[in-house]
C-alpha cells in the first residue's frame, strides 16, 4: 500500500478524461500549456482559500499559458457530495472559476482514475504516493510531465514562482 505504480504513459497528454457533463476530453488539447491539476472539494476547510487563489492565479497567468484542471473528489470525509455539474456550478458561481471542472474521480484505491495513477507515479508525496487530502496539486510542464507535487497545506499562491518558471517567465 502506498507504493507508487508504474504506468505506461509518459505524458498527461496521453489521457482522456470526462468533463463535468460526462463528455470526453482529450488532454492532448493542453499541449504547450502549463497545468496545475488539483483534486477539489466544496465542503472542505481548505475550499475557500484554494478556490480563491486558484482563480487568482488563473486570471493572472491564463494568457501566458496556464491552465488549471480541477477534478472533484469525494474520498476525503465525503466533502464533495454533489454531482460533477453541481461542483462546476459551485466553483463558477461562488469563486468565478473559468477553468475546467472535470467529472468526479477517485484519486486513491483500486478505482483510481488513470490520470491520477500517472500523476502519483510521477511524483510521490510525503509518506508515499497516495493522495492524503483534498487540494493536492500537481504542476505539469508544457510537454505534459509532472514537475512538482504539493500537499493540501501548500496554498496555490505559494507556488506562483514555480508556475512562472514553468511558463518561462522567471
Amino acid at each position: 500500500m502506498g507504493a507508487s505504480q508504474s504506468v505506461p504513459e509518459k505524458s498527461i497528454h496521453e489521457f482522456n478524461v470526462k468533463d463535468s457533463r460526462g463528455k470526453d476530453v482529450d488532454l492532448s488539447t493542453y499541449k504547450g500549456k502549463v497545468l496545475l491539476v488539483v483534486n477539489v472539494a466544496s465542503k472542505c476547510g481548505f475550499t475557500n482559500s484554494n478556490y480563491t487563489q486558484l482563480t487568482e492565479l488563473y486570471n493572472k497567468y491564463k494568457d501566458q499559458g496556464l491552465e488549471i484542471l480541477a477534478f472533484p473528489c469525494n474520498q476525503f470525509l465525503k466533502q464533495e457530495p454533489g454531482t460533477s455539474q453541481e461542483t462546476q456550478e459551485f466553483a463558477c458561481t461562488r469563486f468565478k472559476a473559468e477553468y475546467p471542472i472535470f467529472h468526479k474521480v477517485r484519486v486513491n484505491g483500486p478505482d483510481t482514475a488513470p490520470v491520477y495513477k500517472f500523476l502519483k507515479a510521477s511524483k510521490s508525496g510525503f509518506l508515499g504516493s497516495g493522495i492524503k487530502w483534498n487540494f493536492t496539486k500537481f504542476l505539469v510542464d508544457k510537454e505534459g510531465h509532472v514537475i512538482s507535487r504539493y500537499g493540501t497545506t501548500t496554498s496555490p499562491l505559494a507556488i506562483e514562482a514555480e508556475i512562472k518558471k514553468a511558463l518561462g517567465e522567471a
